[in-house]
C-alpha cells in the first residue's frame, strides 16, 4: 500500500498530462465524463423500452466503478490526499460516484423516488471538464480569489433589496387590496425586479411607486454587471501575469514589437531612448 515507485507512476499518469500515459488517462476519462453526461440526458426520457434501460444500469455500473477506482487512485497517489479530497474537483469527484451507492444503502423498493432524486447528483461529472481546460482552470481561479469581493458586494445588494423592499411596503402597503402585504413580499418584488426577471405577480399601481419601480429596474442592470466586471478583471490579471512586459514608446507611450526601430505612431527611433 505504500509503494513510492507505484504511487510515482501512478501520479504521473493521473495527473501530469505531459506524458503519453498521461494523455491517453485523460483522453479516455474525457470520453468517460462525457458519455455519462449523455447516460443521465437520454436515461431521463419516460418513452425508453425496458431493454434499453437494463443497458444503462449495466452501463452505470461500469462508469461508478471506473469513477470510483479513479477517485481511490488519486487519493493513494495524491502527495497530499486531505487536500485533494476537500478541493473542488476532489468533492465534485466524489460526488460524482455517490448515487449508485446511496442506491444500495436505501434499496430499491421503499425509497425509489429518494434514490432517482439522488442519482441526479450525477450531472456533477460535468464539472470535471473544467479539469482539462487551461482558460477552466484560469476562470475557477479567478472566481476564488474574487469571492471575498463578490461576497462583500452580494450583501451590500441584500442591504438595498431589504431597504427598497421596505421603501415600497412604505408606498403600497396602505392600499385596500394591495399585493405589497407585507415586508418579505415587497423584499421578493425588489429581487425580481432588480434582477429584470419581472414575473409580474406583484406590481406597484401608484405613481410613487411606479417611480420607485423604475429606479430599482435602473439600478439592476449596473448592479448586474458588477461581480461580472470583478471576475473580469482578476482573470485579465492572471492571464497576463508571468507576461513579457511591453515594449513603450518614450515620446508618445504606443506599443511596440520586439522587432521595431522606429515608432509607428511618432517615428521616434526605438534606440535613442535610453
Amino acid at each position: 500500500m505504500h509503494d513510492v515507485e507505484l504511487k510515482r507512476r501512478l501520479y504521473v499518469i493521473i495527473f501530469q498530462s505531459d506524458t503519453p500515459m498521461g494523455k491517453l488517462f485523460d483522453i479516455v476519462l474525457l470520453w468517460a465524463i462525457l458519455l455519462s453526461i449523455l447516460l443521465v440526458v437520454v436515461e431521463s426520457m419516460q418513452a425508453l423500452p425496458p431493454i434499453a434501460k437494463s443497458v444503462f444500469t449495466v452501463l452505470e455500473y461500469v462508469f461508478t466503478f471506473f469513477f470510483t477506482l479513479e477517485y481511490v487512485c488519486r487519493l493513494y497517489c495524491s502527495p497530499r490526499p486531505r487536500e485533494y479530497a476537500f478541493s473542488f474537483f476532489g468533492v465534485v469527484d466524489l460526488l460524482s460516484t455517490l448515487p449508485l451507492y446511496i442506491g444500495w444503502i436505501f434499496g430499491p423498493m421503499r425509497y425509489l423516488m429518494v434514490v432517482r432524486t439522488f442519482r441526479l447528483i450525477r450531472v456533477f461529472r460535468v464539472f470535471k471538464l473544467f479539469s482539462f481546460l487551461e482558460e477552466g482552470d484560469n476562470l475557477m481561479r479567478s472566481l476564488m480569489v474574487s469571492s471575498r469581493k463578490i461576497l462583500v458586494f452580494f450583501l451590500f445588494v441584500v442591504l438595498m433589496v431589504i431597504s427598497l423592499g421596505t421603501l415600497m411596503y412604505m408606498v403600497e402597503g396602505n392600499r385596500p387590496g394591495t399585493e405589497f402585504k407585507d415586508i418579505p413580499s415587497s423584499i421578493y418584488w425588489a429581487v425580481v425586479t432588480m434582477t429584470t426577471v419581472g414575473y409580474g405577480d406583484i406590481a406597484p399601481v401608484t405613481p410613487l411607486g411606479r417611480f420607485l419601480s423604475a429606479i430599482v429596474m435602473l439600478l439592476g442592470y449596473t448592479i448586474m454587471a458588477v461581480p461580472t466586471g470583478i471576475v473580469s478583471a482578476q482573470f485579465i490579471h492572471d492571464h497576463n501575469r508571468g507576461k513579457a512586459p511591453v515594449r513603450k514608446c518614450k515620446e508618445c507611450g504606443a506599443p511596440l514589437s520586439k522587432t521595431a526601430h522606429f515608432c509607428s505612431h511618432c517615428g521616434l527611433k526605438v534606440e535613442d531612448e535610453a
